[in-house]
């Protein structure tokens, strides 16, 4: 006889077709062959080299279904609200006139970003200036909340220097956009409540990532390791590094 009190149950069966199915999909993407810009922020330089570089990660650390989905709701409601801030008034541009994101390429093509979108105008009582980067993340409760505390600059410093990178190098294509205070939006996945926060840009904050990605991509092509943000694998950096175990048997 048959036992069902065993068999999976119904909504977990089709959660495991769709997990399955989106992480066949991310699997036959094509890997970019360049530094992102987003994440020059990211503090520990070696595992920059490793997601440069494409190091195969840890057995059991690549991104699950779950968190896919999680990426895929964040770019709809990203969609959301482009639509809310448009219909509020703003000129937000987020294709160029012959398609595609705007975007820079720098370095050989080494380094490159794809900017959410750039402002042109918007409601003359918020006294901003244009044209305005935008840029947009979601958020789950918890951090939605410690960024609305701390600013982005303290609570998000990756964001903060992505932010920063992206008005330096978006200068020679938009003029004026590093004049310019960035728009920053955060959306709280749990409650949709909206953060927005004006960000002067920090040439400091810019050069010094700049330095960052030229230091990463020379010392991976002379077949160098950077060295770790910390000296002890427990520190909560890498816990949650993809390449935790392959790191710290690097020596």
């Amino acid at each position: 006889m048959l036992d069902f009190n065993h068999q999976p149950k119904f909504h977990d069966r089709v959660t495991d077709l769709i997990d399955a199915a989106l992480q066949a999909e991310q699997g036959e993407q094509r890997l970019r062959d360049y530094l992102g810009g987003s994440r020059l922020g990211v503090s520990c330089e070696r595992a920059l080299q490793y997601e440069y570089t494409h190091t195969p990660e840890d057995p059991g650390r690549s991104f699950s279904g779950r968190i896919l989905r999680v990426f895929e709701v964040g770019h709809a409601l990203e969609d959301l609200a482009i639509r809310w801030l448009r219909l509020a008034g703003f000129e937000l541009h987020t294709q160029k006139a012959n398609g595609g994101q705007f975007g820079f390429s720098v370095a050989g093509g080494r380094i490159r970003g794809h900017v959410d979108g750039i402002f042109s105008g918007g409601p003359d009582d918020l006294g901003l200036t244009y044209p305005a980067l935008w840029e947009c993340k979601t958020m789950n409760a918890k951090s939605w909340r410690e960024t609305v505390k701390k600013g982005i600059a303290k609570a998000k410093p990756v964001y903060a220097a992505q932010v920063a990178v992206y008005q330096a190098y978006m200068e020679g294509s938009v003029p004026g956009i590093s004049q310019n205070p960035a728009i920053f939006t955060a959306i709280n996945k749990d409650s949709q409540e909206l953060y927005f926060e004006r960000m002067p840009f920090d040439g400091g904050l810019a050069q010094s990532m700049s330095d960052r990605g030229v230091r990463v991509i020379t010392a991976t092509e002379a077949g160098e390791l950077l060295p770790r943000v910390t000296t002890t694998p427990t520190h909560f950096e890498c816990t949650w590094c993809s390449w935790q175990d392959r790191c710290w048997k690097a020596g």
